[in-house]
Order: structure tokens, then sequence, then C-alpha cells
């Protein structure tokens, strides 16, 4: 299912269980343009992404009913590949990474300011439609890997690699590139918009966890070269 992902106009889910980040949230958004739907536990969180189908979806980790932000991410990709930020007062590479591989497109740290809120949806947004835009018939072959633009799936040795949305971004940045070393700034602004230029340890943790998905020994990596200061590179047989 594939979200409205014009921005002026885009329809946000805001699932926390706390009334007053709510409702502070809420106001944010409403008076910056969007339409906010609101879901206070993972249970009724999930009905409405299936049933509204949200534009994008901002999702607190801990929630109230047992059913808390990961699982909630979980299964919504099983159905859908609507944005979401994860809301969280962790700031753990570990939980980043955990939400991360559920499927999250983001995550924003408790507190927060209002224009660092307006700011990631602005971009997560941004790149939700990109890539809507620009999916073709295109297909990348990089050793055993292969990529398919249209169907948004990857393959290692005929084996079906299970890639956020994120993951799948970055990798088919670095295969626009192949052989190529891409810089640090070129691949945050290219994947997740020019606010992020300078996150060097955003990018740190992301190619960490995708080498985990696509190399045979993410301790020795095969395909994605690290180049120390500089940036990464996909490495491709002639």
């Amino acid at each position: 299912m594939t979200p409205n992902t014009e921005i002026s106009d885009a329809r946000i889910l805001v699932v926390d269980d706390e009334p007053k980040l709510q409702r502070l949230v809420r106001e944010v958004l409403i008076a910056s343009g969007y339409t906010v739907l609101a879901a206070n536990t993972g249970a009724k969180a999930i009905e409405m992404i299936a049933v509204q189908n949200p534009d994008l979806v901002l999702l607190d980790i801990v929630l109230a009913d047992g059913v808390d932000g990961y699982e909630v991410a979980r299964q919504t990709r099983g159905f859908s590949d609507v944005p979401i930020i994860m809301l969280t007062a962790k700031a753990r590479e570990s939980d980043l990474i955990k939400g991360f591989d559920t499927g999250a497109d983001d995550y924003l740290t408790k507190p927060f300011s209002a224009k660092e809120l307006l700011v990631r949806i602005r971009a997560v947004l941004s790149r939700a439609r990109t890539a809507a835009a620009d999916i073709g018939n295109a297909e990348i072959h990089c050793g055993s890997l292969h990529i398919d633009l249209a169907r948004r799936l990857v393959t290692r040795e005929g084996a079906e690699l299970q890639l956020t949305r994120t993951e799948f971004e970055l990798l088919c940045e670095l295969a626009d590139h192949s052989n190529q070393v891409v810089q640090h700034e070129q691949l945050l602004s290219a994947v997740w918009g020019p606010e992020y230029r300078d996150d060097i340890d955003y990018l740190r943790s992301y190619i960490r966890y995708l080498r985990k998905k696509i190399e045979a020994n993410p301790a020795e990596p095969e395909y994605i070269v690290t180049y120390q200061g500089v940036g990464y590179m996909l490495a491709c047989p002639d």
C-alpha cells in the first residue's frame, strides 16, 4: 500500500499514550497544515494504519497496552510501507538499530522542539515522495547482489534480503555510484535529506546494519567498503 506523499496535505497518525505530548504535537502539526489522526495504544495504531492509510506515523516506543512501538512497526511492515518516525526517550544505538530493523524510517529523541519535529517530518515525507516517483523497471546487479527497483527487492545468491525502506534507498544510492567513493555528506543528503548532511554517526549506524544483511561476513565486508573520513563505496566486480 503506497501512501499519499504530497507534503502539503499529508495525514499524520500520532501514536502516544501521554495526553499532554499528544496534544502538543497535534497543535504543532495542525498549525503547519497537516491533518492529524491519533491513537493511544499499539493495537489501535495498527488498526488505524490499516483502515485510515495515513501518510506518516509518529510512533512512541513505550505504549500502555503491551503492544510497543517496535511491534506496531513490525506488524505494519507486513501490509504497509507508510513512513514511520519513532519517538523515544532512549538514545542508545542498540535501541535505534532495533527501531530501524522493525521498519522505522527515522527517530526523534525526547524532548524535541517543534522545529526539529517539523524538519524531520518534511524530510521523511519528501523521501517517500521521491522514492515513489523514482520507481522504474531498472535492475542492478553487483556480484551476487541483485537489486530490483520496481519490486523494491534485493537478493543475494537468489535469497531475498529483508531491508527496510531506508536501507533499500541507501543501497540504491551506493549502487547508482558503484565502484565510486560516495562522500558521507552526499549519502546523507541523497537518502535522508540536506538537513542530515552532518549526521555522520547516523550514517555509520545504517551502514553497519546494512552490512549485517548483505555481507557474508560483516566484519570483512565484500561489498560496502569504508574510505575512512571520506565515505563509502559499493564494490562490484567488472
